[in-house]
């Protein structure tokens, strides 16, 4: 059974508990990753997050070898180039093997194809779920309109949408959608790849509760209801990503970050063309109108 307090965890639609704290393991690889996954759990981590792009599953997998697997909650992640049935029910066995699990704990569509029907790969995905080798399905980078396309084609509940969040790019809209159909969020990225470090509002707010900025991020994302799943191979930053609970930052504390932006992207691989599916409405209106006048400059 999933270990924490109810504040550390968060319920997701399948009936399962998600720690709202993990380690993000992008761009780990080899001994270090091996070393940050077990520095991470002899500090409670049981939240770990990777997917088969990260090509760190095997390392995971000798990290984690001997640990109580009840007490872990492994998320993984299927690349967009096989959402195909067959080519995401091998993948997912491909996943359980490199890490050494008979289950993965959330099985996520890494970023979406739409030449993939999503009702296809969506239906792949709760055949692994009736066999037992994943418990909760879900998507990473999907806006709005895609996650409402997934919900519509799932039979079974769509938990989680992991996408990229912090006080820079704040998607309201879709931390309303989400939040109103009982999808949970993950935030990736979540302290903007050290950006925070070097904010002097977050930096404020956090000598004012004994914190650091980067606290101050994570814990706004707490309070806007999302998990979050920080990098770091160094103990004393995973030490400190985890104390994040038992404090809270104030309503106007929040109304102040929450101002600091909405359109700060850092992660946009260049197979996504315009980000439209990752933007709201006014991004999205923006972004089309500057595309439309680019290709009549060239016309």
């Amino acid at each position: 059974m999933m270990r924490g307090s109810r504040e550390e965890t968060v319920r997701l639609a399948s009936g399962f508990r998600m720690p709202l704290i993990g380690l993000g393991t992008h761009r780990l690889a080899g001994k270090e990753c091996v070393r940050a996954v077990r520095t991470a759990m002899s500090l409670g981590y049981r939240h770990i997050d990777t997917a088969e792009m990260y090509a760190n599953e095997e390392d995971i997998g000798r990290a984690i070898r001997g640990h109580d697997r009840a007490g872990l909650f492994i998320t993984s992640k299927v690349w967009r180039t096989h959402l195909r049935r067959r080519s995401l029910i091998r993948s997912c066995r491909a996943s359980l093997g490199r890490l050494g699990t008979p289950y993965l704990d959330l099985y996520l569509v890494h970023w979406p194809d739409r030449s993939v029907p999503i009702k296809e790969t969506l239906a792949a995905m709760k055949e692994l779920v009736a066999q037992g080798l994943v418990r909760s399905i879900g998507v990473s980078n999907f806006g709005p309109s895609l996650l409402q396309e997934a919900l519509k084609a799932s039979d079974i509940p769509i938990t989680n949408d992991q996408v990229e969040f912090h006080p820079y790019l704040y998607q309201r809209e879709l931390l309303a959608f989400s939040k109103r159909n009982g999808v949970t969020m993950t935030a990736y990225c979540p302290v903007a790849k050290g950006t925070v470090f070097r904010d002097p509002v977050l930096s404020e707010i956090g000598v004012r509760h004994g914190k650091t900025a980067s606290q101050v991020s994570l814990r706004w994302l707490l309070q806007h209801g999302l998990a979050a799943i920080p990098k770091s191979g160094n103990p004393a930053h995973m030490r400190e990503n985890m104390d994040v609970f038992g404090w809270r930052l104030s309503a106007a504390e929040m109304r102040r970050m929450d101002s600091l932006g909405t359109s700060r992207r850092l992660i946009s691989p260049a197979f996504t063309g315009l980000p439209y599916f990752v933007l709201n409405a006014a991004q999205r209106a923006l972004t089309l109108a500057r595309a439309g006048s680019r290709g009549r400059s060239r016309a």
